[in-house]
């Protein structure tokens, strides 16, 4: 332990010892974090996976040439169902972004300390979902060249939006929460980018991070106008957390479609989203702090948090499913109620048995104090959750729409390769920027970590 450091067993430090780990400074934390990106080494596993990913990313282009090759018609979709995979992955991804804004923002105003370790590959997190979300709008009507006609623009041939449309709210929405989710990611970056341009080693590396710092030099009047700007833009994105998952429910609510249209699904969706993204965030947070030896700054604690964050999210998301049996039961709509008799007994009960398996039943485990710190579980409980949320959004999706209100309206939904492919192919694009965001700018916030061993080093000098 350096000179002047608080002893580890101090009472006035042992609240933050836990979010941090013992014995750090302001020095071996800088070392620690911006040697990943500047002096380490790549290793054979990262070329490997990068690889793996990269494979992926080509299959999802490929994919989609084939899509604009041929039409929509390479996928699954018919009459009735027209919505298929391509709408079910939005939802999904735009789900997964949700909890990089909850972290970095929510618990920032909350000035919740445990946030520091996990707040920016959160927050990068948020950015891979939101542009893997923004390729299905794009391709899922098969013809992205005729996108024009959705511009309000002065046409000859009278055709004008329909603002009315939660699809059009839909491109407010989700742009706005991109946006403000970019802005905020790179406000928060700009002091760790002069960190990581004063330590560089090339002068390419110098040159590079020296323009994303803009200028940072670290004075008082930088340090006041960052944070006044931090704590803004955290006010701003903290109701995009509510309200952009509430559009997207909108897609499904008003429309009259039986199991659509109920009202549950604004809270309900943004409680699936915020458990989906936790779950997402221990899928990147455990392999990262196994791989790179950061297990003293993405702690135990961190872990157990986000398992109970996940716990609290999933009990709501189990109540939405309570709640959409019980209503449809009591209103005594016929349609809704045979429904769900199609959930239980029909050609997609299995996906609804594996829903409840995922998202109800394994997670309940997390009441247990050693699962939630038995790291291997907790990242397989991350795996199910995640899958089980998948399904969630294709048994909305796909089983509401194979059963409309009259037998001539019925009809049955089968995943093509081109679906597969479609689907695969953004979870590797989405891996595989991870993986080149991990090598190129800190995972950590170096800035946030510093203020945390100030905090610590004042409360063990009170």
């Amino acid at each position: 332990m350096s000179a002047g450091q608080p002893p580890i067993d101090s009472p006035q430090i042992s609240r933050l010892t836990p979010v941090l780990g013992p014995g750090h400074t302001f020095r071996s934390v800088t070392d620690k974090i911006s040697s990943i990106v500047l002096t380490r080494p790549i290793s054979y596993g990262w070329f490997v996976g990068f690889a793996i990913t990269f494979g992926f990313t080509a299959m999802m282009t490929i994919a989609i040439a084939w899509l604009f090759t041929k039409g929509v018609g390479i996928w699954g979709i018919d009459i009735p169902v027209g919505w298929g995979f391509a709408i079910v992955n939005f939802v999904w991804w735009i789900g997964i972004g949700h909890a990089g804004t909850l972290i970095s923002a929510i618990l920032y105003l909350l000035n919740q300390k445990w946030r520091t370790s996990i707040n920016r590959f959160a927050e990068a997190m948020t950015l891979f979902a939101v542009a893997c979300a923004g390729i299905f709008p794009l391709i899922h009507t098969g013809r992205p060249w005729m996108a024009f006609y959705l511009f309000p623009y002065p046409a000859t041939m009278g055709l004008w939006p329909q603002f009315r449309s939660p699809l059009i709210w839909d491109v407010f929405a989700v742009s706005t929460y991109g946006t403000v989710s970019l802005i905020f990611w790179f406000v928060g970056l700009i002091p760790d980018l002069a960190t990581l341009r004063d330590r560089a080693t090339t002068k390419a590396k110098q040159i590079i991070y020296g323009m994303l710092a803009m200028g940072w030099r670290g004075s008082v009047r930088h340090w006041h106008r960052y944070q006044s700007a931090y704590l803004l833009l955290a006010g701003l994105a903290t109701p995009l957390v509510v309200s952009v998952h509430t559009v997207v429910s909108f897609d499904f609510a008003i429309a009259i479609v039986p199991g659509w249209h109920t009202t549950i699904f604004p809270p309900y969706f943004v409680a699936g989203a915020i458990y989906s993204g936790f779950a997402m965030v221990l899928s990147i947070a455990i392999p990262l702090r196994k791989a790179y030896g950061l297990e003293d700054y993405i702690t135990m604690r961190h872990l157990d948090n986000m398992a109970k964050v996940m716990l609290a999210t999933g009990e709501i998301v189990a109540y939405g499913y309570f709640f959409e049996f019980f209503m449809s039961q009591y209103s005594g709509d016929k349609f809704d109620m045979y429904l769900f008799r199609m959930l239980f007994h029909g050609p997609y009960a299995h996906f609804y048995y594996a829903l409840i398996l995922c998202n109800v039943l394994l997670p309940q485990l997390l009441w247990s104090y050693k699962i939630r710190h038995n790291v291997p579980i907790l990242f397989l409980m991350s795996l199910v959750i995640n899958i089980g949320m998948w399904l969630e959004r294709f048994v909305i999706v796909v089983i509401s729409l194979t059963r409309d209100f009259t037998p001539s309206a019925w009809g049955r939904y089968q995943a093509t390769f081109w679906d597969w492919a479609t689907l695969l192919g953004t979870i590797g694009f989405f891996i595989m920027l991870v993986f080149l965001f991990v090598r190129v700018l800190p995972a950590i916030s170096i800035t946030e970590m510093r203020e945390l061993v100030a905090e610590t080093s004042e409360a063990a000098a009170d």
